[in-house]
């Protein structure tokens, strides 16, 4: 698997991914209907930074970085990773995740922070913590799963300056 910086040409192989998981609504609190446009400015033009996870010339998951807060709260970074269907179970998002806090590092972060993960996302949660992340709020019934109902939302966060 190779993890590359984004181009703005490979939005037509991250838009299906983008569009499968948003239109589901079980994981990402972006509306299930974002148009094609507004999901390459919120995924490739408003982050820090956006990469492609590729397997076989293929892009099979994505991520992008950004900083979570200006000012004081602004060596803590922000990032959200989507792996399509098809490639889940793989190591794709660990392999992500990875590379995101190394680069995090590189970018001068010194912490990443997951604001809103679904607590019914218990892969997304399971895999956060196996990779050092802590639970350090829980927002009620904040997420509003299709199928379940209203879920809690996580916020997850782990300081990566040792």
């Amino acid at each position: 698997m190779k993890i590359r910086e984004a181009k703005e040409v490979d939005f037509e192989e991250i838009w299906p991914i983008f569009h499968e998981i948003t239109s589901a609504g079980e994981t990402y609190a972006y509306p299930r209907n974002t148009s094609k446009d507004e999901s390459k400015r919120l995924w490739l033009q408003l982050p820090r930074k956006t990469y492609v996870a590729e397997e076989n010339c293929k892009i099979v998951g994505t991520y992008y970085i950004k900083t979570n807060h200006a000012g004081a709260g602004d060596h803590v970074c922000n990032c959200g990773y989507m792996v399509s269907s098809k490639a889940r179970g793989k190591g794709v998002a660990t392999a992500m995740c990875e590379h995101s806090q190394k680069l995090a590092l590189e970018l001068g972060y010194k912490a990443m922070q997951f604001n809103f993960v679904a607590s019914s996302n218990t892969g997304a949660v399971k895999l956060w913590k196996k990779l050092g992340f802590d639970i350090v709020g829980r927002l009620p019934k904040a997420f509003n799963h299709p199928a379940k109902g209203y879920v809690d939302a996580l916020v997850m966060y782990k300081w990566l300056d040792v």
